[in-house]
């Protein structure tokens, strides 16, 4: 029965001496400072180099029609034959001839198929389209291979592209000079805003040199050889950066 007395008052007691613990507790985490997050900046930068090109690639085909496919596909292939040996005979190597395309496709009447009271348009005959892919590295052969192309039975240059051979190791320069930009734009920004570059966090590269088919009509091939001028490609690299902002 003593114990059943004392029992609460000792409760009582632990419960008093625990409660400052307990309201402690929020104030000492009310009263922590936050921890201020790094300032960033990020600016791009863009490199560029000029270099000549030193590969062309030239697309080009015979496309024959014909009432019949069977005809079509002999005229096709004997024209064939006539412009892969023109380019051979220019000094390109097999292992720079692909064909790229091969198709066989209907021809349609341009009637309605109403008024010539049939179910479908009418098939009047068929079209072969054969497609070449020829990488030329001799650039001043080129003018004299498209006539000789096109003379030999070539009715179709999809274009051509001058390529840089090499650039990956310009394209390097460009990379160097697109982090320079970056920096420079960054300084600029954080001295106006009186504080300096700290460490860089991050780098990403956003594109890189892609040239662009330069196409050419048939009536421009009507003289031989062919004008062609190479000039030059552009070279360019653009480049993310993020550093920390030192206040």
């Amino acid at each position: 029965m003593t114990v059943s007395r004392r029992l609460p008052a000792a409760l009582l007691v632990l419960a008093l001496a625990s409660a400052p613990l307990l309201l402690a507790q929020p104030a000492r985490a009310d009263g922590m400072e936050p921890t201020p997050s790094q300032a960033t900046i990020s600016l791009s930068g863009t490199g560029r180099i000029t270099a000549a090109a030193d590969l062309a690639v030239v697309t080009s085909g015979v496309v024959s029609e014909a009432r019949t496919a069977s005809d079509a596909l002999v005229a096709n292939s004997r024209a064939m034959n006539n412009v892969i040996s023109a380019i051979r005979h220019a000094g390109i190597a097999g292992k720079d001839i692909q064909t790229s395309g091969f198709s066989v496709s209907p021809r349609y009447s341009n009637r309605p198929a109403r008024e010539l009271e049939l179910d479908s348009p009418e098939i009047v005959g068929y079209r072969v389209n054969n497609g070449l892919t020829i990488r030329v590295r001799d650039l001043a052969s080129l003018g004299t291979l498209l006539d000789g192309m096109v003379t030999n039975g070539a009715n179709s240059i999809g274009g051509i592209s001058f390529v840089v051979s090499n650039a990956d190791e310009k394209l390097d320069a460009a990379r160097t000079m697109a982090i320079e930009d970056a920096r420079r734009k960054a300084e600029l920004y954080a001295a106006a805003a009186n504080a300096s570059l700290g460490r860089i966090r991050t780098i990403s590269e956003t594109n890189g040199y892609s040239p662009a088919p330069r196409a050419m009509a048939m009536k421009a091939m009507e003289a031989a050889p062919v004008p062609v001028e190479v000039g030059e490609e552009t070279l360019s690299v653009s480049v993310h950066v993020e550093w920390e902002l030192m206040q």
